[in-house]
């Protein structure tokens, strides 16, 4: 049984209304062969992750990690700026190994209800990761244009707290989709 840590903020974190994060649960039913451990905390920057990666990721010996942090070191109230979140993916990425990462990319908002966060400055995060996985060889997913893309991209932001952050179980599903192929394409790529 191969391991895979989903490792993140309030994103990976959420339950949603469900008994256990809405993420790994559907991650668990999606993919098959899989133990997956949720290493996700609401409010946590890549400043925090740095300091908790050890024993809630390393620790756990995963053969694949996903990371997703942006939404917090990109809020106003909390920002994190583009270089030392640059650098603090590229410290997680050579701490996990680049052929375990799969980096992702923060999530846009919907700017009509969401004030902390707006998507000029989410896109711009959202290239840094880009920019950390092509430098590093690891994996990525593009979340923030694979979903600011969708026509009403904003329906799938719509969760319990309706904070244009925080989605609910469409936005996971669709999160969820895109984990599921790109883990599918590398293990089709190993084999």
């Amino acid at each position: 049984m191969r391991k895979l840590v989903c490792f993140g903020d309030s994103i990976t974190a959420r339950n949603e209304g469900m008994p256990q994060p809405m993420l790994t649960t559907k991650l668990a039913t999606r993919l098959q062969g899989f133990e997956i451990v949720n290493a996700g905390v609401s409010g946590d920057n890549t400043c925090d992750a740095l300091a908790r990666i050890e024993e809630d990721v390393i620790h756990h010996q995963p053969d694949f990690v996903t990371v997703l942090f942006g939404a917090n070191d990109a809020a106003f109230h909390k920002m994190i700026d583009l270089e030392t979140y640059q650098s603090n993916l590229n410290k997680i990425t050579d701490l996990l190994k680049s052929h375990k990462t799969v980096l992702i990319s923060p999530s846009p908002v919907d700017e009509t209800v969401q004030f902390a966060r707006n998507n000029e400055t989410l896109n711009q995060y959202a290239l840094a990761v880009k920019r950390v996985a092509e430098g590093t060889g690891s994996y990525f997913i593009d979340f923030f244009n694979e979903m600011i893309s969708l026509e009403n991209y904003q329906l799938k932001l719509k969760g319990i707290m309706n904070d244009g952050l925080h989605f609910g179980e469409e936005g996971y599903d669709f999160l969820v989709g895109l984990i599921e192929r790109k883990i599918n394409e590398i293990e089709g790529a190993i084999k």
